[in-house]
């Protein structure tokens, strides 16, 4: 930086006081293997000055070592090792013109060892060497890797962290960042290496505890180049020895249930390699079958298939167990089959019950009919009071009178007078109430009543029949009137 300045500075002295100068950019960058324009050009003074030749050099710990020369006369000449990789830009350089004001060179497959600082010297006559420099700065982009430690890295049973995963970012100028997305509780570190060509390698290693709950997850590396990042990722590759559990027994192994088994499942990395199965009790029982990782129970549940069975899984790792106890009942204990038998259960009972409260229907129908056919007379016949001498009475000449229906049918809503009515004096007695009482009988003297042909309803309180013996009936409206001729009280008559 100091041999710059002092360039710099003698450029700048003699172009200010001679009047020519040379224009140059103070700085230009590119990357390896890519193409970068260096910018030299000569401002003459009024008149102008003969240029003689221009020289483009490169400094090297100190000294000036030439790259490329320009010469009206001569020509244009390349040095090793640039002479295939640095041209002039301007053509009227190349074809030998007279005309050397600008002399822009072109490198092509830039090359860590190009960077440097530049210098373009101008030779005039008569004023003599005018010069300005450059400063070229080459960058290299990455070689970004990520690898894990080993292909299979097999789980500890120690909680030690150990590398898992590493993210090389090699030969980079400048050094990259290395940065990790990944939901793992792990840990980086990170260094970086200095290489001879002026690059840097930076190594990062990601640091974790290898268990079988980081399988399959993934590692991402960022690797962020001259503010560009760049992403590479890889999954875990985690061995773990085989975790087992036993699948089939539901608590709900009842006499005769069919189709029931065992399965051995595990969680292995590699994968199983062998499955055994034990009963602690003994020998397997006779209705076993193994199907690897299965335990078929042919025919129907018995008490012989009780007890405690064990698999054994195993891969290139370990083995690993599980075991499951299993026991029989007599009856299921599943809510869904009691239900169902409950079903059946209500069927039945709900059945009985029907069938037995049709039964009493019929009973207390069946009594009904009888109680009240029993209770149709109440009373003791020697409370019957004969008013005609057809039934009860003594013999006489009387003609017997039109017989009564067996039975007499009447509404609920009838009242008892007009019952008492209709025995008196409807045509079911064979004629009128009139008729009836005209009816001579020697043995009646005298007979008063209060019915009308036309009228069936009692219209009195009392009748009264005289008999020829001298005896005297008092036949009221609380009397009904009997198939015989007699009259008995309602409260003998009705329950």
């Amino acid at each position: 930086m100091f041999l710059k300045f002092v360039l710099t500075l003698m450029a700048l002295l003699k172009s200010g006081v001679h009047g020519q100068m040379v224009q140059m950019d103070s700085s230009k960058s590119g990357f390896v293997g890519s193409q970068v324009e260096l910018r030299c050009q000569f401002v003459n003074s009024n008149p102008p000055v003969k240029i003689s030749q221009v020289t483009w050099q490169k400094v090297v710990n100190g000294t000036k070592q030439n790259v490329a020369i320009a010469n009206p006369a001569l020509g244009v000449s390349v040095l090793q090792p640039f002479k295939e990789r640095v041209r002039f830009k301007n053509p009227a350089v190349r074809q030998r013109t007279p005309s050397l004001e600008d002399t822009t060179v072109i490198f092509n497959k830039l090359r860590l060892s190009d960077e440097s600082a530049y210098i373009c010297e101008y030779t005039t006559f008569p004023a003599g060497n005018r010069e300005n420099m450059v400063n070229l700065t080459v960058y290299a982009r990455p070689m970004i890797q990520m690898s894990l430690s080993t292909p299979s890295i097999v789980a500890g049973s120690k909680d030690l962290k150990m590398t898992v995963a590493t993210c090389v970012s090699a030969n980079g100028k400048p050094p990259s960042v290395i940065t990790w997305e990944t939901s793992l509780d792990g840990e980086s570190k990170t260094q970086e290496i200095r290489n001879p060509d002026g690059t840097v390698t930076v190594r990062s290693d990601y640091l974790v505890v290898p268990s079988r709950d980081i399988h399959q997850q993934v590692l991402t590396c960022v690797s962020t180049y001259n503010e560009e990042p760049y992403t590479d990722s890889v999954t875990l590759n985690i061995q773990y020895e085989p975790e087992v559990i036993i699948e089939g027994f539901d608590g709900n192994w009842y006499l005769n249930r069919e189709n029931v088994q065992l399965t051995c499942l595990a969680d292995a990395n590699p994968p199983i390699s062998l499955f055994q199965w034990r009963y602690l009790n003994g020998s397997l029982p006779s209705s076993a079958e193994l199907r690897d990782d299965v335990l078929i129970f042919k025919g129907p549940v018995t008490y012989d298939i009780a007890g405690t069975y064990v698999c054994d899984a195993t891969n290139s790792i370990g083995t690993g167990s599980a075991s499951v106890e299993v026991t029989v009942t007599e009856f299921s204990s599943s809510p869904h089959e009691m239900s169902q038998k409950q079903q059946q259960a209500g069927i039945v009972i709900g059945g009985a019950v029907v069938c037995g409260t049709v039964l009493l229907a019929a009973i207390t129908l069946l009594i009904v009919f009888l109680y009240r056919r029993r209770c149709m007379f109440k009373g003791d016949y020697s409370t019957k009071k004969q008013i005609l001498g057809n039934g009860y009475s003594k013999a006489g000449s009387l003609q017997p009178h039109a017989s009564l229906p067996h039975s007499l049918t009447f509404s609920e809503d009838s009242d008892e007078e007009k019952k008492l009515g209709l025995y008196r004096g409807s045509s079911i007695l064979g004629g009128s109430a009139h008729e009836f009482h005209n009816y001579r009988d020697s043995r009646m003297k005298t007979f008063h009543t209060g019915l009308s042909q036309d009228n069936v309803t009692c219209g009195c309180n009392e009748q009264t029949y005289v008999y020829e013996y001298g005896s005297e009936v008092e036949v009221s409206v609380d009397m009904v009137p009997q198939m015989d001729g007699s009259v008995i009280s309602k409260e003998e008559w009705y329950v």
